[in-house]
């Protein structure tokens, strides 16, 4: 059975890798902070704006995907897009 912390990460990993030009570069970290778990994503400098989107749309859209999943769980997970 695959973990909720497993599948979020691979849900945001496979939508950012979708996204970009560079998916190669595409890198999705874990970290525990204040209780909640993090989830940091790294892109190349230049994908970067393809993975925020029009107004930050794109980032939202998977923050919400993301907060559903743990809702689920009945947990606090963060998405951060680190340059």
């Amino acid at each position: 059975m695959v973990r909720a912390d497993d599948a979020m990460r691979e849900l945001v990993t496979f939508i950012a890798t979708a996204l970009v030009d560079r998916p190669e570069e595409v890198s999705v970290t874990e970290s525990e902070e204040n209780g909640a778990t993090v989830l940091s994503l790294r892109v190349a400098k230049e994908d970067l704006g393809k993975v925020i989107g029009k107004q930050g749309r794109t980032a939202r859209a998977m923050r919400t995907l993301i907060g559903t999943l743990a809702g689920r769980e009945r947990r606090s997970v963060r998405l951060e897009i680190v340059e």
